[in-house]
């Protein structure tokens, strides 16, 4: 069963209203957005997802909700055509929520690969067969150099091993050993590194392969460009006081996203400025639209990172990675 990450944190971040359109960047199963409906009975919602099995889901969350639901099947950077399609004008979303990462129908699925512990093909294709000349994450293996290899472990992976995962999988080639499944990599990647479980920075047990697949798959769907490109693309849609809010997993993801909230960081002097500004005269000015003491594209709703409760990550133990960062659009 999908249980959405953060959800009690989303909805109040995102603070969903009637009257008002939010966008679900990454539907998934639609765990998120039908919450978002749930807690605003006379909202409107768009659905975006890279997935065709999510968007059929998202499809049928649109008859269950008759009048509310757009979905919409494609990549990030896909966005601005499906909504000009759709006529869906810049300015007009009040919101805007990205979880990004596999889904968890994605992981539990064997075919799919992207999983270590369930055996599948080499595949990782987020858009499944929607795009069938997108090389797999097999493809990469057999055709990529060792110099690309290396480079796609330690960018992508922050794989400290790189250099040897990488040789490890060039000699294979010449002793005629095929890389075609997650377990064929799964156990080459532990021969190469001579053992199969390692601690991660939270101390916990992983296997060895975890950041190799990590960067195969964002590789082999361009994640991070998809990322950087939409959310220049999101905020031009986004009304002035909108909110974005990202959940991420991994380092890369947050890095990104933390640099385009980062031109306004509460912390640097002339923010800091405007904050005690902002008390002035929201105490004495009725409906004082504070964002407007800001120059920059953002506004922070919060310092660093919201992440969740001991309780959500013994319920969800996929959790335990998540970030929260939230932002309002001030210009």
């Amino acid at each position: 069963m999908h249980t959405p990450v953060l959800t009690k944190e989303v909805l109040h971040y995102l603070n969903p209203r009637n009257g008002e359109t939010y966008l679900d960047m990454t539907f998934g199963a639609g765990g998120h957005s039908r919450a978002i409906l749930e807690a605003a009975p006379n909202c409107k919602l768009i659905c975006f997802d890279r997935d065709p099995l999510a968007y059929e889901i998202a499809l049928n969350l649109s008859d269950e909700f008759p009048g509310r639901v757009r979905a919409f099947l494609g990549r990030f950077t896909e966005l601005p055509s499906n909504l000009k399609s759709a006529e869906v004008p810049l300015g007009s979303i009040d919101g805007v929520l990205y979880d990004l990462g596999c889904s968890s129908m994605q992981f539990d699925v064997d075919e799919r690969g992207f999983s270590i512990s369930k055996n599948g093909p080499l595949d990782m294709r987020m858009d499944g067969n929607r795009c069938p000349d997108h090389p797999t994450a097999a493809d990469v293996l057999k055709y990529a150099d060792e110099e690309d290899l290396q480079r796609i472990f330690k960018v992508y992976g922050e794989e400290k091993h790189s250099k040897k995962i990488a040789r490890a999988l060039v000699e294979c080639r010449y002793t005629f050993r095929s890389i075609k499944t997650t377990a064929d990599l799964s156990a080459l990647v532990a021969e190469a590194l001579q053992t199969e479980y390692r601690m991660d920075s939270l101390q916990r047990p992983t296997h060895v392969a975890t950041k190799v697949f990590q960067a195969l798959r964002i590789f082999v769907n361009n994640e991070l460009n998809e990322i950087n490109n939409s959310i220049h693309q999101v905020r031009k849609y986004l009304k002035v006081g909108g909110r974005l809010l990202v959940i991420s997993f991994h380092s890369l993801e947050d890095r990104i996203v933390k640099n385009h909230f980062s031109g306004n960081d509460l912390d640097n002097n002339e923010a800091l400025s405007a904050s005690l500004k902002l008390r002035d005269y929201s105490s004495v000015v009725d409906g004082f639209d504070k964002w407007k003491l800001y120059d920059g594209e953002w506004a922070k709703l919060f310092k660093n990172t919201v992440t969740p409760s001991e309780s959500e990550i013994r319920e969800n133990p996929r959790s335990r990675s998540a970030k929260l960062r939230a932002a309002v659009k001030i210009s």
